[in-house]
């Protein structure tokens, strides 16, 4: 069993990455960045990285994801990612690398936010006829909205109820309701670090599941926490945070 995974970070000097990089202490061997950062040990290829490392926490950008799935999986390095707003290629190149090394993707690395989609897919398979309605907000720095915790709630309400998460997710969007749909609205502002509701309407009763986030660490330790769990020798699969608090 491997009790001291040599750790890396793909974003090494963003928010969520130098938080990370403090939780590794002494098990990290480096990172990546576009930035300078001597203190970090950057390193400017993402191969080169994976040589040293067991297992990368990926917090870089999504454009990055494809070149980072072919690099980490042909040095066989675990993958933990927590990149957000990724296209179909992105997606389709974490399938891939599954297939060859252990890669665990979350939108949110929180214990109690990983809760929260689990009772979300289950109030949605109880409450189908319910409407499902997603608010979340975030620092005004952001770039993708709806956030990626927010989407994830949403296709955990569209997992319970068994239906395609495309064909009902409206995004940003006023005006009637289609039946069935799953609404998102974002609002951006200050530097609030992410909150997220998710309600269930009906004309009797209304029932609301919450989380805030209130220090930004709560994701760097549930990131390293993922990082450890996955370095024990997991199999090539695609795990979830749900999977980590399972044990």
């Amino acid at each position: 069993m491997l009790t001291s995974p040599r750790i890396g970070i793909a974003g090494i000097t963003g928010r969520l990455g130098s938080l990370c990089a403090e939780e590794a202490g002494s098990l990290l061997v480096g990172g990546l960045s576009r930035k300078a950062d001597p203190s970090r040990h950057i390193v400017s290829r993402a191969e080169e990285l994976a040589k040293q490392c067991d297992v990368i926490i990926d917090v870089s950008h999504a454009s990055l994801i494809p070149t980072h799935a072919h690099a980490f999986a042909a040095a066989g390095c675990a993958w933990v990612i927590g990149t957000t707003g990724l296209n179909e290629e992105a997606r389709k190149a974490i399938e891939n690398a599954s297939q060859h090394i252990a890669v665990l993707q979350a939108a949110n690395f929180s214990p109690a936010l990983t809760m929260l989609l689990s009772l979300a897919r289950e109030l949605g398979a109880s409450l189908p006829d319910y409407d499902a309605e997603i608010l979340e907000v975030h620092h005004r720095q952001k770039l993708d909205a709806p956030s990626g915790t927010a989407l994830a709630i949403g296709r955990a309400v569209a997992e319970g109820r068994h239906v395609d998460f495309e064909s009902v997710a409206r995004a940003n969007q006023n005006g009637k309701r289609p039946d069935g749909a799953i609404g998102f609205a974002s609002l951006r502002g200050g530097q609030v670090i992410g909150e997220h509701d998710l309600h269930f309407f009906t004309q009797d009763e209304e029932i609301t599941l919450s989380h805030r986030a209130l220090d930004r660490r709560v994701f760097a330790r549930g990131a390293l926490k993922a990082a450890h769990w996955l370095a024990q020798n997991k199999s090539p699969a695609l795990y979830t945070m749900e999977d980590v608090l399972r044990k």
